[in-house]
């Protein structure tokens, strides 16, 4: 088993040697982020646009100018409610994600296990969020903690999901080259199969950083005492459309930032793996 793991670490180190070669990693991020911009403004071109040629009533769709004053002139969404939010979202995107990786590393490792965790996984992901949101505010109170229990649940299906599937697609051919050094199941799923996955981990990771702020918003939604959720439905009882909107941006912001950071922080774990447009 040292050989193979003395290969595979030359490989690696060919592959990332070659990669350094055509650094185009960083003017890819950089090509998105400026797409992202463009994206950014002409959505808010044509929400003007909207606005100057219907004029909606300022109820139904405020206008841009009215949104960011919003956000000037209520402080406590992005100081208090915004942070809130945030603090919830990533504790349990963290919490989510390394569920998830554990689900499918067991599963991996004690393949009988995987016949009774997969329907239980499918049946946790198939009742709607809303229905069981109720019962984690009773069981875990008004507080983060339902908020966090909510997000895990929410997004460590994507985790666990992407990650076994990466598990179970190794290459025959290095499993079996593994057999053959006499390499037992474990020292395959250690040396093989996770190195291999990787970057389907990495995929679920980054799809639930999309995901992790709906299970905070709709566990606010149900019952709390701060959080951007809490302040749309505040804002909902009193017709404040622009503080409504003001919150989704808030909200998108933090799904963005969410997925700048897991981007970075999962950027040089799959080098072999080359980044295309």
């Amino acid at each position: 088993m040292t050989g193979i793991a003395t290969r595979r670490r030359q490989s690696v180190n060919d592959v990332g040697t070659e990669t350094e070669a055509f650094p185009c990693g960083r003017g890819l991020r950089a090509m998105i982020v400026v797409r992202a911009l463009f994206v950014a403004i002409g959505l808010i071109v044509v929400w003007q646009a909207v606005i100057f040629v219907f004029a909606p009533p300022a109820f139904m769709l405020p206008s841009p100018a009215a949104v960011f004053a919003a956000l000037r002139d209520r402080p406590d969404l992005w100081r208090v409610d915004a942070v809130t939010t945030l603090t919830e979202t990533v504790i349990g995107l963290i919490a989510g994600a390394a569920l998830g990786a554990l689900l499918a590393l067991l599963m991996s490792f004690v393949p009988p296990t995987r016949r009774m965790l997969l329907p239980l996984m499918v049946v946790s992901q198939a009742l709607p969020v809303f229905a069981i949101a109720p019962l984690l505010v009773l069981w875990f109170g008004f507080g983060l903690a339902s908020k966090i229990v909510m997000a895990t649940v929410a997004i460590f299906f994507p985790v666990a999901s992407a990650f076994n599937d990466g598990l179970a697609r190794t290459d025959d051919g290095l499993l079996d080259l593994a057999r053959l050094y006499g390499a037992n199941h474990a020292q395959q799923v250690a040396l093989l199969r996770v190195p291999s996955a990787l970057p389907s981990l990495i995929t679920g990771v980054r799809l639930a950083a999309v995901y992790a702020p709906i299970g905070a918003l709709i566990g606010e939604w149900v019952g709390a005492s701060s959080g951007l959720g809490y302040a749309m439905l505040l804002a909902n009882a009193r017709a404040q459309t622009a503080v409504m909107f003001a919150c989704l941006f808030l909200l998108a912001a933090m799904s963005v930032l969410l997925r700048a950071v897991v981007d970075l922080l999962t950027r040089n774990l799959t080098p072999w793996v080359p980044e295309t447009a």
